[in-house]
């Protein structure tokens, strides 16, 4: 069974910076679509940044474009820099097959993938907080 574990979220203060890392436990990362999303108390799962192999372009959703960084090479990065009290929350890695259905679409102009569905593996979530 694949277990994606996401690793460096904590408490930091408006302004700051965090890197969380996340690693999958079968195969190489070339195998899948590689994404963090994130979900506040109340709101619902949103994508945050994605990428569909190093050296390809990756998406950010607008409220985190210039201050994080999406990379990977043996494991999957965020680098978060600027960080505002709204980007408190609750980061899920997701890996995605690429042999899959869901990893044909994934990342292709859409952050968006099933929470749920064949080839689709998600991690426990890091809580990320930051204070005022």
């Amino acid at each position: 069974q694949v277990q994606v574990v996401e690793s460096g979220g904590g408490l930091v203060e408006e302004g700051g910076s965090l890197k969380l890392s996340c690693t999958v436990s079968q195969g190489t990362l070339d195998m899948y679509v590689l994404g963090w999303f994130r979900q506040a108390p109340g709101k619902e799962r949103e994508g945050v940044a994605c990428l569909r192999r190093g050296g390809s372009v990756p998406y950010y959703r607008n409220s985190v474009e210039g201050r994080f960084t999406i990379s990977r090479d043996y494991e999957l990065n965020l680098q978060m820099n600027n960080l505002k009290t709204e980007d408190t929350a609750i980061y899920y890695c997701a890996a995605v097959e690429i042999a899959s259905a869901a990893g044909l679409t994934y990342c292709r102009g859409s952050p968006n993938v099933p929470q749920a569905a064949p080839g689709v593996y998600w991690g426990q979530g890091t809580q990320v907080t930051v204070s005022s």
